[in-house]
């Protein structure tokens, strides 16, 4: 598994494994699906994309973005999202991402990566954040809305870079 920046030719993969995590509807707060233009836009956006690449095939199995959580005199603290393919899941290529996105969050200058919105229930990634260092700050009771209409509580994390 190599970790790269995106090229624009990973786009197309990158917005279907994007859209199956928005689908699932339990760990995005995003609800809207990515089409090719909003999609391009979207990734273009973000301070940094990376992508996790299956050699043998050169395909894209998972990727993450990287931005500002804030703005002005919070700019220092940075936000990520992970999104790994179904069916790549459990090869710890999220792991492979979250470091990646460390080492990428330093080298563009961000103090601070911050998550705001982890799901209770996500206890592997949870329990990946913990063991590479990031501290719980606590719950905000139902702050998530799942895909079913329920909620759920969510549990922000940070690391200092």
């Amino acid at each position: 598994m190599k970790i790269r920046a995106y090229k624009p030719e990973d786009i197309k993969s990158m917005i279907e494994i994007w859209n199956e995590v928005v689908i699932d509807g339990i760990a995005f707060p995003q609800e809207e699906l990515l089409d090719e233009a909003s999609g391009t836009a979207f990734f273009s956006s973000q301070t940094y994309c990376g992508v996790a690449m299956e050699e043998d095939r050169q395909s894209v199995v998972g990727l993450y973005i990287l931005h500002p959580n804030n703005v002005g005199r919070c700019g220092h603290i940075c936000n990520a999202s992970y999104a790994v393919s179904a069916k790549w899941r459990g090869q710890h290529i999220g792991e492979q991402l979250v470091l990646d996105c460390l080492e990428q969050a330093k080298k563009h200058g961000f103090k601070i990566l911050q998550f705001n919105a982890v799901v209770e229930s996500n206890l592997h990634a949870r329990h990946l954040y913990e063991r590479l260092g990031f501290i719980p700050l606590g719950v905000i009771p139902n702050g998530f809305r799942m895909k079913d209409g329920s909620y759920e509580n969510i549990c922000p994390y940070y690391h200092v870079l």
